[in-house]
């Protein structure tokens, strides 16, 4: 997730042009990943290049770390993809492929994961599996149920069933065996989950007011499907209902301020739901200077399937920062810099996105100017690095939160690099300070 005073070696330069160095491959793999959605472009880079990327760094790292980058990339930026990819590169590799089996059984968290592996695994040319690939696909499969099968089990070129008779998994029981076996036969009972109900019937207000009274949607569903209720014109009460009982776990704050966009009476019940997430956590002590990048390239959207841009992700950052830290001042930049009334939440975001124009980027000097006008403990950036200037050291602790996986960027040597983003950010911040 995060490098530590990475010493530089050879300049080179960002897509705008401001200085970059040449870091070690460790860090280049956890800055590609950490951001990534696979094979989709960027604002500045298509995907395959990504990819491409990707491959060429994963040799170049110890096994054991490319195989903590992988479950860090599942577990904490709740990336799906990526990490499959990172594990069928690991099992062409000699001195990785040990961990695989390994790796898959813990990155792989849904059925569908199961059968993505194996549309990657064979994405140049069909194949035959590896001993450590069939190890980690049988134990991966073992964690599944039945619901959870049936609800996963599409009649996709590549099935379920093709993945169970490949990795020939050992059942712990009959039970177990017997539930196999009605995958096998297509008899496995049908689930009633909401992609059923939709499917059958439509997108349509009766189904999503059965699912919400029967409690048959999750949180994540619930967020993304906001959207459509509201055009359904589903009963305000019901969803707001489902808000107070959702968890919360798996979502990343950057799709409540998607869902947000869409259905604006509801934010005050997204916004409490957003909080609860951090009501327990700990406090990041002393003074933080937060500087969120509006610039330009930050209105691009996380990938080509999705309608949440970069902006999205750092605004959730600033939202958790104004809950998280003891004394936070907030300061958007682009082609100048501003300071950010006290707000928070939903208002929080509006006041950074109006701040200014979207601009140019000019890191350095913001941070120049906070250097002279401003006190801190620490200062964090969170930026997709596409700087048209070279940032100076920090004068307090440095942190530059990464929210894209350009090849390269700005605020190495002193600063605390950061890819990826999400509530886990200030949890490493105050562990980080702690030593």
């Amino acid at each position: 997730m995060a490098s530590i005073n990475v010493k530089s070696k050879t300049k080179e330069f960002t897509h705008e042009g401001a200085p970059s160095i040449s870091v070690n491959a460790k860090e280049q793999l956890a800055r590609t990943i950490m951001s990534c959605m696979l094979w989709e472009d960027n604002f500045y880079e298509d995907g395959i290049s990504v990819a491409e990327r990707i491959a060429d760094l994963i040799p170049k790292v110890k096994a054991k770390e490319v195989y903590q980058i992988a479950v860090d990339a599942r577990n904490k930026s709740k990336l799906r993809h990526v990490p499959l990819l990172i594990a069928r590169i690991m099992a062409s590799i000699k001195g990785h492929k040990a961990l695989v089996g390994k790796l898959l059984s813990e990155i792989i968290q849904r059925p569908d994961e199961l059968t993505e592996f194996l549309a990657i695994y064979w994405k140049e040319k069909r194949q035959p599996l590896s001993g450590q690939v069939k190890k980690g696909l049988a134990t991966a499969f073992k964690k599944f149920n039945e619901y959870s099968l049936a609800k996963y089990n599409r009649d996709a070129t590549i099935k379920l069933r093709d993945v169970l008779f490949l990795s020939h998994p050992k059942p712990d029981n009959q039970i177990q065996q017997d539930m196999w076996n009605r995958l096998i036969k297509g008899e496995l009972k049908t689930p009633d989950t909401w992609e059923v109900e939709l499917s059958a019937k439509g997108n349509n207000k009766e189904s999503w007011e059965r699912l919400l009274s029967e409690k048959k949607l999750g949180g994540l569903a619930l967020i993304r499907n906001l959207r459509n209720m509201v055009e359904q014109k589903v009963l305000p009460g019901l969803i707001k209902a489902s808000f107070s009982e959702m968890k919360t776990d798996k979502i990343l704050p950057f799709r409540f301020i998607a869902a947000a966009r869409y259905a604006p009476d509801f934010e005050p019940e997204l916004e409490k739901v957003m909080y609860r997430c951090v009501s327990e956590k700990d406090k990041l002590p002393g003074k933080t200077i937060l500087l969120i990048d509006v610039s330009g390239s930050m209105d691009a959207v996380l990938s080509e399937k999705s309608e949440m841009s970069r902006n999205d992700a750092a605004y959730g950052v600033g939202i958790l920062a104004r809950e998280l830290c003891e004394d936070v001042q907030i300061f958007s930049f682009s082609s100048g810099i501003v300071k950010i009334p006290a707000r928070r939440g939903f208002a929080l975001r509006d006041a950074i996105n109006t701040s200014q124009s979207h601009s140019v980027t000019y890191c350095g000097s913001a941070v120049t100017y906070i250097d002279e006008n401003c006190e801190y403990d620490r200062i964090i950036i969170i930026t997709d690095e596409q700087s048209h200037d070279p940032i100076p050291n920090p004068k307090g602790k440095g942190y530059i939160i990464n929210v894209a996986s350009y090849k390269n960027g700005i605020g190495y040597g002193p600063w605390t690099h950061i890819n990826g983003w999400s509530e886990s950010i200030f949890d490493f911040i105050i562990e980080n300070e702690k030593n």
